[in-house]
């Protein structure tokens, strides 16, 4: 199995360039943004990092090889060549997925059973439909390409969130949405809509330098070629522990229970003391002292939550108390109704539409107000 291999990082459709972005600073080479994601060449350091570091990916994909194959029987001969071993471990179980397109091998099932097999048969791995561990094939054009899916659990469960109210952002979009705006920890973060105070934390912890992953586990710990000294290495020497910031990272809801959600994740995402969360009004949202900085806020769009006929006087009450108490700040507002939007009276500027639970959110930005 090559050192060097192509990493595919997932991202919302839309969104691609601004995890490019990210993936770049971060210092991995050449990331290409493709449909759904971002690529980048590297080996397994790299998968690593990524899992630990990246705060838009949803998952990290290692593309670790293929073969051509043009019938079932092709398939079964060279998948029980493959280097299973370099890869697998015979004691942990794994799950195979399949995606045929545009080849003569078109029934996913039937491949599925023969790569199945090659790898129990092989190396004695167990076959689970429920295990944590996935082997993806995908069979185009008569190639078929194995990736690993080294994180497991999607990479928005940082680990702190245990609570969450109705139609929750999902960490790795609020991070996508807050470098959109340009946020890069400088400055301080607002949310007058906390819920469960999505935004809020991951702002503090990017301002603290602390990495999204380092409380979690990753499916990577599962394979044969993990290295367990160079993980905990790795997770000792970044973003383990918090940087100190001047910066307010604070958040307001009408609703005390979102309050108490929004303590409670800051306290075990370890930034309860950089974050405040308050039971106010949008109408009395307070200006944190010192300079301006990021209002960032997915207030409820009518579809599922709030009735969109009352929701025009919330958005109205918003655009109205940023005007008038945050000049020379920046406002990013996450919602997919451009009506509700506009009724705010800011001058906003939408980005383009990306699927959130089952809808199509935009970010409108303005400002400085």
């Amino acid at each position: 199995m090559d050192s060097s291999f192509d990493i595919f990082l997932t991202a919302p459709p839309g969104l691609e360039a601004v995890l490019r972005d990210e993936v770049a600073a971060a210092g991995f080479a050449d990331p290409i943004a493709t449909a759904g994601g971002v690529t980048v060449k590297g080996g397994w350091d790299e998968v690593w990092r990524a899992n630990l570091v990246l705060r838009g990916a949803g998952q990290v994909l290692a593309r670790v090889g293929g073969f051509r194959a043009f019938h079932l029987a092709q398939l079964d001969k060279r998948a029980r060549k493959f280097d299973w071993a370099a890869l697998l471990r015979p004691d942990v179980p794994v799950r195979v997925e399949v995606t045929c397109k545009n080849s003569k091998i078109y029934h996913d099932r039937a491949a599925k059973q023969r790569i199945e097999r090659a790898i129990s048969e092989t190396l004695g791995t167990p076959i689970d439909p429920k295990a944590s561990l996935r082997i993806l094939a995908r069979i185009e054009d008569d190639y078929v390409g194995f990736s690993v899916d080294t994180s497991g659990a999607p990479l928005h469960r940082r680990g702190y969130k245990e609570q969450v109210g109705k139609a929750p952002m999902r960490e790795t979009l609020a991070a996508l949405f807050l470098r959109q705006c340009g946020y890069d920890g400088q400055e301080p973060v607002v949310d007058p809509m906390c819920g469960s105070g999505t935004f809020v934390i991951e702002a503090a912890e990017i301002a603290a330098g602390l990495a999204p992953g380092r409380v979690r586990r990753f499916a990577f710990e599962d394979l044969a070629c993990f290295d367990d000294a160079g993980w905990s290495a790795l997770k000792a020497t970044v973003g383990a522990a918090p940087q100190a910031t001047s910066f307010a990272f604070q958040g307001s809801d009408r609703d005390d229970g979102a309050i108490r959600m929004s303590k409670g994740n800051a306290d075990r995402a370890g930034v309860a003391d950089l974050c405040s969360f308050t039971r106010a009004a949008v109408s009395d949202l307070p200006r944190p002292e010192g300079p301006p900085g990021l209002v960032m806020v997915n207030p409820p769009y009518g579809a599922r939550i709030g009735n969109r006929k009352l929701l025009f006087a919330l958005y109205g009450a918003l655009g109205q108390t940023l005007q008038q108490g945050f000049a020379g700040w920046r406002v990013g507002i996450v919602t997919s109704d451009g009506g509700l939007a506009k009724a705010t009276g800011l001058d906003l500027k939408a980005g383009p539409p990306v699927a959130f639970g089952g809808l199509k959110v935009k970010l409108y930005q303005a400002g400085p107000l």
